[in-house]
């Protein structure tokens, strides 16, 4: 028993995905949670010296630390947020399935048929995987009725069509590849159906993830900000919740990890810092792309990037400054609950 829960502040690390169902059920209960980045609590108990890791050593180091520090409350999980954040989990994973199986493809294709990719380079196409399911090697092309390739339809609609289906089956012919034995076109044809498979799921978590962001109501004011579309703006409300509930633009920031991480000692005075090692890694990375189209698209940001290289910054580190920008645009959007308005300073 814990005792009463309005006595009773309970602190838990923030590991995988083992606290969650510990941290809804208390919070339904009326019990005050509070989640903390594990690498405060490991440095907390490092203070110690403590040399000895088990679990019951680690839960009363974390009491200690609860009890000294006074974390801040979390409040109850938002089911309509934590279903967003689940569903752009589940695309992140079908991305990387998806990417996983091309570069597998890309390996039998360089051993079955080379030449393959000179007449369809992208193998992450139906027009690619159509005609691969079908003729799984360089063997298999030689003996094809090009006729029967050309009437292919890979997307329902389009025909591969009688020029590309003579070119393969006339590169086969003379195809240096060596490898058709039944297991690499085996292969070719399993990877080829995972990828089929895999870009039907992705259509239909993106249509379940913008339909989930509908229902967000700060969802509409985020997508003002030119260079933030519905995937953008899911995954920042998946990992962030809402922005407004950091103190500042500049934790938010601090949050994300761009920020420098300054390192000054004695006589050492280096030039440039690099980004702070610690903040969430992967939220940086989705930023990243949004932030080359929004230097490119969103007349504000680009004017801000642009000023930073005339003045002789990087253009890496301009990109940098302009990521903390967006977020700085994301943080008072979500403060003052009104879309973005950008102010452009006149050109002198």
């Amino acid at each position: 028993m814990l005792g009463s829960a309005a006595d009773i502040l309970v602190v838990m690390e923030a590991t995988g995905h083992y606290w969650r169902n510990v941290f809804a059920s208390l919070c339904a209960r009326g019990f005050r949670c509070a989640l903390v980045n594990p690498l405060r609590t490991r440095r907390f108990a490092e203070e110690d010296l403590r040399r000895a890791k088990t679990d019951a050593i680690d839960a009363l180091g974390i009491a200690r630390f609860g009890a000294q520090k006074r974390p801040e409350a979390m409040s109850p999980p938002d089911p309509d947020l934590d279903n967003l954040r689940e569903l752009v989990h589940l695309h992140d994973r079908h991305v990387q399935d998806f990417g996983d199986r091309v570069r597998q493809l890309h390996r039998l294709v360089s051993l079955v048929f080379p030449e393959f990719t000179r007449f369809v380079p992208n193998l992450n196409s139906q027009r690619a995987t159509t005609l691969l399911r079908h003729c799984p090697s360089a063997k298999a092309f030689r003996q094809a009725d090009y006729l029967q390739l050309a009437d292919l339809r890979y997307d329902g609609r389009h025909l591969v069509g009688t020029t590309l289906a003579a070119s393969l089956v006339e590169a086969a012919k003379t195809s240096i590849a060596q490898h058709h034995a039944p297991a690499y076109e085996s292969s070719v044809r399993v990877h080829c159906a995972d990828l089929d498979t895999l870009r039907g799921n992705l259509r239909a978590s993106v249509a379940e993830i913008q339909a989930s962001v509908e229902r967000q109501p700060l969802a509409a004011w985020l997508a003002s900000i030119d260079g933030l579309g519905s995937l953008t703006v899911a995954r920042l409300l998946a990992r962030l919740g809402d922005p407004a509930r950091f103190r500042s633009a500049g934790a938010l920031a601090s949050y994300v990890g761009v920020v420098p991480g300054t390192n000054q000692s004695g006589l050492h005075r280096p030039g440039r810092s690099p980004l702070s090692p610690i903040g969430n890694a992967n939220l940086r990375a989705s930023l990243w792309m949004p932030t080359l189209a929004a230097v490119q698209h969103n007349p504000w940001l680009r004017a801000y990037y642009h000023r930073l290289v005339a003045r002789g910054k990087p253009r890496k580190l301009a990109l940098v400054a302009a990521m903390r920008k967006l977020l700085v645009a994301i943080y008072t959007v979500a403060k003052n609950r009104r879309p973005f308005v950008p102010r452009i300073p006149e050109s002198p």
